[in-house]
């Protein structure tokens, strides 16, 4: 059975740190509400801006924006030193490229880029918009947040093959629009992107009138449209609300079923030799199944990607 020694090293209390924080943890969740007031403030001076009435203020706003980058670059520089902690099963190396290329490596470099790139393409300008995102990270070892990524994970292929559905309709139903509209409307409806743009108006009622049919046919099909609409939103819908159903279901069936078997309560200490374990790993090599986890004063139910940190209480049985 393997061993891990508990580490003290700086690089691993930066870890702890800038990682989401145990209630117990004050310098850690100080640092949570600190990233979060940046990027609120970010935010904030970045929609104030766009004011012309607030032009004279616009040299603080540039001040914001600077500081602001900085401390997100600082992060972004930590959290690739300290990869090798989020990721301990590769060498320092795949752990560094896995935080890069992940959803939250990617956000991160998202946030930085928009201020070397103000003068440049919209979609960089665009891009600093995305940095708001980082206030998922609050959220991402809750429970709550936890079963809507496994509901959209677990019903990803039925989601996918109801949203190719709905292209297909849509483009079908573009097309037909515009050979129904084109020699009326020829200034309307230029092209098959203009039908698409009727549908999709229509269907999701983001329109405002600016492209109506006025041929029997168009208005045949504007009727048809907007009861396919009604049906292409249910679709999605209903795949999702059955899953959380179904989550539900198996959620409250496994706790249910906790009386059969002989559970324990462990509290992970400095000792621990599970510390930095997946909960795959701790199956693995220990022999014990992580059932629940309370982090700080969050009740998680973990995934294969949970790791044990220094302060969980965890209920475990042992096979």
């Amino acid at each position: 059975m393997p061993e891990q020694k508990t580490d003290t090293s700086l690089k691993r209390k930066v870890f702890d740190t800038i990682q989401i924080g145990k209630e117990t943890d004050k310098i850690s969740r100080t640092f949570d509400f600190v990233i979060v007031a940046v990027i609120i403030i970010n935010i904030i001076a970045m929609f104030l801006e766009t004011f012309e009435e607030l032009s004279e203020y616009h040299h603080i706003f540039n001040t914001i924006e600077v500081v602001t980058v900085i401390l997100f670059i600082l992060e972004y520089v930590l959290r690739i030193w300290t990869a090798q902690y989020l990721y301990p099963d590769g060498s320092k190396g795949k752990a560094v490229w896995k935080f890069i290329t992940s959803f939250e490596g990617i956000v991160e470099l998202c946030t930085i880029l928009p201020f070397f790139f103000l003068s440049g393409f919209v979609v960089f300008r665009m891009l600093r918009v995305v940095r708001i995102l980082n206030l998922f990270r609050i959220n991402a070892n809750t429970d709550s947040f936890h079963v809507i990524k496994t509901v959209l994970y677990e019903k990803r292929n039925q989601l996918l093959s109801s949203l190719f559905i709905i292209f297909v309709l849509m483009l079908s139903a573009s097309l037909f629009m515009y050979s129904a509209e084109h020699k009326a409307q020829p200034e309307l409806f230029k092209n098959a992107f203009s039908g698409m743009w009727y549908t999709f108006s229509t269907i999701l009622t983001i329109g405002y009138g600016d492209i109506s049919p006025v041929t029997i046919v168009g208005k045949i099909m504007g009727v048809l449209i907007g009861f396919l609409g009604v049906g292409l939103v249910a679709i999605p819908t209903g795949i999702i609300s059955a899953g959380f159903v179904e989550q539900y279901t198996q959620t409250k069936n496994s706790r249910t079923s906790l009386d059969d078997i002989h559970l324990h309560t462990v509290i992970v200490d400095v000792d621990s030799s599970w510390i930095g374990y997946a909960v795959h790993e701790m199956k693995e090599y220990f022999g014990v199944v992580v059932m629940l986890a309370k982090r700080g004063g969050a009740i998680i139910t973990p995934n294969e990607d949970y790791h044990v940190e220094l302060g969980d209480k965890l209920i475990v049985y042992y096979e």
